[in-house]
């Protein structure tokens, strides 16, 4: 990876670009907690290079990727014509438009979270739903990697989410990570009722290629925890909120 492909990394993270058990597994849940919504009118608001957006358009209703970088979003439209360059803080849709609105590892990245969230709520219909996965600062491993002496260092860090939290900050400006109450705090006061709210393990893909059916098990376990009060130490929140 290359110096520009670190500081884009750094700043927008780094999206879906092969489709695995992860994905699929992820997609299922957000099914499920989308219900019929799936068949109407669907924003992914942060749709990286367009994956979801190509997966949701099977089900026959209309779907909307919303993409801030402008070279993912070019190559997003690759995969669908109904890709749009801009800011998840503020929505070029009118109140009341979508059924369903997924943001999949995104507010963790925006400028305002707190905007890009009353913003979703917004561009919502009453009874439509927001599905919104982000980074639990329970996971032992800081995923976007970190900042030191002024150099970007790639990949998983152990134990900086664990800091406190202006170090944790210092180390890693680039990106958020949440608790459960600073996610209640994105949507206090808004009209919404919380349908989820959860944490899962991941996928651990990259390590069930390389090391087969060890890390079969290892995954197995991990999400099992997801069931038990250990899951708080899981990788990412997984929220469902109505809009009421």
């Amino acid at each position: 990876m290359n110096e520009r492909d670190l500081n884009k990394a750094a700043l927008r993270g780094e999206p879906s670009y092969v489709w695995r058990a992860g994905q699929q597994r992820r997609l299922d849940m957000i099914l499920r907690a989308a219900g019929e919504r799936a068949r109407g009118r669907v924003l992914e608001n942060g749709c990286g290079v367009g994956m979801y957006v190509e997966k949701f358009s099977a089900f026959g209703g209309e779907v909307i990727g919303l993409e801030f970088d402008f070279e993912r979003a070019l190559e997003a439209r690759t995969l669908s014509p109904h890709i749009l360059n801009a800011a998840g803080e503020s929505l070029p849709f009118l109140a009341g438009t979508f059924d369903l609105i997924l943001s999949h590892e995104v507010i963790e990245h925006v400028q305002d979270d707190r905007a890009a969230v009353r913003e979703m709520i917004r561009a919502l219909r009453v009874g439509g739903r927001a599905v919104i996965f982000c980074p639990n600062r329970g996971y032992p491993f800081e995923t976007h990697g970190i900042f030191w002496r002024g150099k970007y260092y790639f990949g998983n860090k152990f134990f900086v989410n664990y800091l406190p939290r202006f170090l944790r900050d210092r180390l890693a400006p680039h990106v958020r990570v949440y608790s459960r109450h600073d996610l209640q705090k994105l949507f206090a006061g808004l009209p919404v009722r919380f349908i989820e709210r959860t944490i899962v393990f991941g996928a651990y893909d990259n390590l069930i290629a390389r090391f087969g059916p060890l890390a079969k098990t290892l995954r197995a376990a991990l999400q099992f925890l997801e069931k038990t009060p250990l899951k708080i130490l899981g990788l990412s929140h997984f929220w469902v909120v109505e809009k009421v």
